[in-house]
């Protein structure tokens, strides 16, 4: 996986946070850094441990589906990224200005679940190095990501919420191709 793969990916597995960080500015009456930095500390951290937490259990499966860890990886990709593109034509869903333990905790999660995609990087035998520059690479782009979307949600509100989520989607979907297309030689 290239850096310029490594980053797609990871712009891929950020837009749900993305999206949420948008509301949460929406939401927030005075935007300060302490709320960017919130919003970028949460995502970013629960975007960097999912894909630990996806690589380390799908080490233990590895070597009994290595010939399929193509596939593997693609329809796990096709999947999240599906799921993605679904969640961007479906119904806005609300977001509070609170910005809780709990409520981060929550939204952490639950925008980071697509990025147990790290089960496929035990599929795809890579080393123990990329695979921890891997993930603070993904967490730095969520954080990132999710700091700005608090400061872009409070200038341009939800407009561009389904479209964040619709691209992300796309992003994941085209590296899941390309993860095949690898594995049956055809790249």
């Amino acid at each position: 996986m290239s850096i310029a793969e490594l980053f797609l990916l990871a712009v891929g597995l950020s837009m749900d946070a993305l999206a949420v960080s948008i509301c949460k500015g929406l939401s927030l009456r005075n935007i300060k850094v302490k709320h960017m930095l919130i919003a970028g500390a949460w995502f970013g951290g629960f975007q960097a441990l999912m894909p630990t937490v996806g690589y380390v259990l799908g080490s233990f499966f590895a070597d009994l589906v290595s010939k399929w860890s193509h596939w593997i990886a693609f329809v796990l990709l096709l999947f999240i990224g599906g799921s993605m593109i679904k969640e961007s034509f479906g119904e806005e869903e609300e977001v509070d200005a609170d910005m809780s333990f709990k409520v981060m905790f929550l939204l952490a999660v639950a925008t980071s679940i697509e990025a147990l995609v790290g089960v496929s990087f035990a599929f795809l035998k890579l080393s123990t190095l990329y695979i921890i520059l891997a993930v603070l690479f993904i967490g730095c782009i969520t954080f990132i990501c999710s700091a700005v979307g608090v400061k872009i949600g409070s200038i341009f509100g939800t407009k561009y919420k389904s479209k964040a989520e619709l691209a992300g989607g796309i992003i994941l979907i085209l590296i899941g191709v390309k993860v095949v297309l690898d594995g049956l030689g055809i790249l």
